[in-house]
């Protein structure tokens, strides 16, 4: 008799494990509590919608110094993601260390930079239009690539870093699996590793000339990468078969925020992974991150196309951010993926979080046919995620209301 209870017990409890859902820890629990039936179906199909996700809550101390905890959703440095524009952020932030690196009297990132060509499909850039001097600089730049992530601004910064540069000094700062191999314009692999001559101008004289480069970096493909289950080429054909990213540019979700903490936060992290930028720097990329084109005379944004919330995907599908909110962000779209790494700020009910967030969305697995679902369910998945954790911030205890003075910017222009 004693046996057969002991069986029956163990049958039960047998069952009863099959009949449970599997136990859900943070943020997980959270996501599947709040979800709309939409998010759920993404929840629940990971191999299809492929996404990542960090949420990381920020608490103050009595100095007003953060503590950082990272919660993390299927983030994976394995599972490959087209990190798109993302990959412009890190080098807005190489450039303005490489020129304190430099250290060439009368350069710096308001001066004006020329472009020359010396190599095949190499392009020339002697003016910028939306420049209020008309002339285009590395701030100017910078400030492209945040406000509406313009692939020009980035092509220019690649160009005047070098790929050798780019790769070996974020490997330097710890970031071994980041690799940025190419430019957003057709070219070949032997043409990405050349980068152009260029100038520096004052008054209109050549005050530095940087020789054009050769990038001899040596990069690790440990695997081939392919995605979906046909693509289009350059030429516009049709090809039945997976398109190969295993040379296109990478960085891991995880890498691209601790990228992003260490500008906005750099005593946070370790000396060797910050960028050495002084704080006028720092300012200026603060002010770039968060202002919206709206807010811009230099260049002039037609805010039909470049609304306020074009390039913060957490509010994007709302086209428009509250007054008493910033995002301080980088986005990246391309090939089906969407990828927001943000700090979210606001000042009304002093609350700060992070959230990075990543989501592909490419029902067909055609790639390169611009029929991706960015609209019908990319945007709303953000909008969605973001507001289940902006709600949780709401009403999470804190021993203490942080300090936000620090990201409380004026966007006047002249």
């Amino acid at each position: 008799m004693y046996r057969h209870f002991i069986f029956l017990s163990i049958l039960f409890l047998h069952f009863m494990s099959i009949a449970q859902p599997p136990s859900r820890t943070f943020p997980a629990s959270l996501l599947y509590e709040k979800a709309s039936p939409q998010l759920l179906q993404i929840l629940d199909n990971p191999d299809t919608f492929r996404y990542q996700l960090i949420y990381t809550q920020i608490d103050r101390d009595r100095n007003n110094n953060p503590r950082f905890t990272h919660y993390k959703l299927r983030s994976n440095k394995d599972e490959y993601f087209n990190p798109a524009s993302t990959v412009k952020m890190p080098l807005a932030f190489l450039a303005l260390e490489k020129l304190h690196q430099m250290k060439i009297m009368d350069v710096d990132k308001n001066t004006p930079m020329l472009t020359d060509s010396a190599f095949s499909r190499q392009t020339t850039v002697t003016e910028d239009t939306s420049a209020a001097n008309g002339l285009p600089s590395i701030a100017h730049y910078i400030k492209k690539i945040f406000l509406i992530s313009d692939n020009d601004a980035y092509n220019r910064l690649y160009e005047f870093l070098g790929q050798q540069y780019i790769n070996e000094t974020l490997w330097k700062k710890g970031y071994k699996d980041i690799r940025i191999t190419r430019r957003f314009t057709p070219m070949d692999e032997e043409e990405n590793r050349h980068t152009n001559p260029i100038r520096f101008v004052k008054d209109g004289k050549t005050i530095y000339t940087q020789p054009p480069a050769y990038s001899q970096a040596k990069f690790n493909f440990p695997q081939t990468i392919l995605i979906g289950r046909a693509h289009y080429n350059r030429d516009e054909q049709l090809v039945q078969s997976p398109m190969d990213f295993t040379r296109h540019n990478n960085a891991p979700l995880e890498d691209l925020q601790q990228i992003m903490q260490s500008v906005l936060f750099p005593g946070s992290v370790p000396a060797k992974q910050r960028f050495k930028l002084d704080q006028d720097d720092y300012k200026m990329l603060y002010r770039y991150m968060s202002q919206m084109p709206s807010e811009s005379k230099h260049p002039k944004y037609d805010t039909s196309e470049y609304f306020d919330s074009y390039a913060k995907f957490l509010f994007k599908a709302d086209r428009t951010i509250p007054s008493y909110i910033r995002v301080f962000n980088k986005t990246g779209w391309s090939y089906g993926f969407l990828t927001d790494i943000s700090y979210v700020v606001d000042f009304k009910n002093n609350i700060e979080f992070m959230l990075s967030a990543l989501i592909y969305v490419n029902s067909d697995g055609i790639l390169n046919d611009d029929k991706y679902e960015y609209k019908e369910t990319g945007y709303p998945f953000f909008k969605e995620v973001g507001n289940i954790f902006y709600e949780y911030e709401l009403q999470r205890k804190r021993e203490r209301k942080p300090d936000l003075s620090k990201f409380k910017i004026s966007y006047t222009e002249p």
